[in-house]
């Protein structure tokens, strides 16, 4: 397969190519946002990320206007790819039927000791927690859930749920 760049432009037969994938791409980024728009935040600087309030007094939002927030308490299921640390994960996240995302989800209000450790105790310890969330997520149906954006790019915090232990954090915490 030829390795395709913005060199090739000009080039008649790879050109093409570029072009094509380029407004497929654009395609889905508008598909996207129209077939879910109760996904983006009022300003495109910020979501709102604080719960949500349980209050009947509060009135719902018109029907088409764009006043939604992110929703928080949406749980999306979620394969994991692999076990990163102690308290990150990357996984495959069902987003929408037939759509998923590859993502970093770090767990919400863990911090667990780096495996780049200082020394031969914390890196043990790093070990260990990395081997206890592997156990913990190993028993299936993952879900993920209140999902922020992590203070490090390229990943989620999240809360986490198995099929057996419904907060991975508290039982991650709990075991020490």
């Amino acid at each position: 397969m030829p390795h395709l760049s913005f060199a090739g432009f000009p080039h008649k037969r790879y050109g093409g190519a570029l072009v094509t994938a380029g407004s497929i791409f654009a395609l889905g980024v508008g598909a996207g946002a129209i077939v879910r728009p109760s996904l983006l935040p009022e300003s495109a600087t910020a979501f709102d990320t604080a719960p949500a309030a349980a209050s009947d007094a509060e009135p719902a939002a018109p029907v088409g206007t764009n006043s939604h927030k992110f929703d928080l308490q949406t749980v999306y299921p979620a394969e994991v790819v692999r076990v990163i640390d102690g308290d990150t994960f990357q996984a495959r996240v069902q987003a929408w039927p037939g759509l998923s995302v590859d993502t970093k989800v770090r767990l919400r209000g863990i911090d667990a000791p780096e495996l780049h450790a200082r020394c031969a105790d914390e890196y043990a310890k790093a070990q260990a927690a990395r081997a206890a969330l592997e156990t913990i997520l190993a028993a299936g149906g993952v879900t993920i859930s209140r999902i922020g954006i992590d203070k490090y790019g390229g990943r989620v915090n999240a809360a986490v749920a198995t099929r057996d232990t419904a907060d991975v954090s508290a039982a991650l915490l709990t075991g020490g």
